[in-house]
């Protein structure tokens, strides 16, 4: 196992009498695929937060590419990047004016812009579209765009939180390799998805039930504990113990 990017230790979070993260404690290896996988309201968003410097635990310990996550939270934001099913573009921005915003504010310096910015749209295939509006792309490209903005600075981490919301399949499947050819750079992938054959894809998933972690493993794993041919059935069974409403 790989030197540990993300170690959380009885993570907590409360709001009032509502514990929306509950005593979570796992660790991420570098270059690893991890799922993190919740029905709406489990607490996914919430421990996200945390782990991407945004919120103070209540309790507990956590640290993301060697940063505590309450003492160091302007670090860990600089050593990760973020993808939301939004795709986090200005779709009123050119293409290259959506990577140089983004590379500004992930402190890429400022002279190795321009070079970073035509390498990585020849590597995509887009150098054609440099100057295109981001509204005029289609949705794969925004996408395959979007993460690539995401991983401009090389983060240690990327958070990927539903990125492939509203794709067609095909499309999915062409992230997934964006995905793999980033883990095999040695970043480390935490992705939340509701689709169950992407989690197949993770090389640990991560289940959450009424904000507590009810399950963590290896696909393979997972099945054969709950006796399931499927993670949508594993994940089915777990679901089922959820008490509290969707949040």
């Amino acid at each position: 196992m790989n030197e540990a990017t993300i170690q959380v230790q009885k993570l907590t979070k409360r709001f009032g009498d509502f514990t929306a993260v509950n005593n979570i404690s796992f660790e991420v290896s570098t270059g690893e695929v991890f799922g993190f996988l919740g029905a709406n309201g489990a607490g996914k968003t919430t421990a996200i937060r945390m782990l991407c410097g945004l919120s103070k635990p209540t309790s507990g310990w956590g640290r993301v590419a060697g940063f505590d996550i309450t003492r160091e939270p302007e670090m860990i934001k600089k050593n990760i990047g973020y993808m939301s099913q939004k795709f986090s573009l200005y779709d009123d921005l050119k293409v290259w004016e959506n990577i140089r915003l983004f590379a500004g504010i992930y402190g890429v310096p400022h002279h190795t812009i321009a070079t970073k910015t035509d390498e990585m749209l020849q590597r995509l295939g887009f150098a054609s579209e440099k100057n295109s509006l981001v509204k005029s792309l289609p949705m794969g490209w925004k996408q395959k765009l979007a993460f690539s903005v995401a991983i401009f600075h090389k983060p240690k981490i990327v958070f990927l939180d539903e990125p492939t919301g509203g794709v067609d399949p095909l499309t999915r499947r062409q992230f997934w390799e964006l995905i793999y050819e980033a883990a095999t750079q040695g970043i480390t992938v935490f992705v939340t998805t509701h689709y169950m054959d992407e989690a197949e894809y993770c090389n640990r998933v991560s289940i959450m039930v009424d904000g507590r972690i009810d399950a963590i493993g290896t696909p393979k794993q997972l099945k054969q504990q709950f006796e399931s041919e499927s993670i949508d059935e594993v994940f089915r069974k777990l679901a089922r113990r959820a008490t509290r409403k969707e949040v």
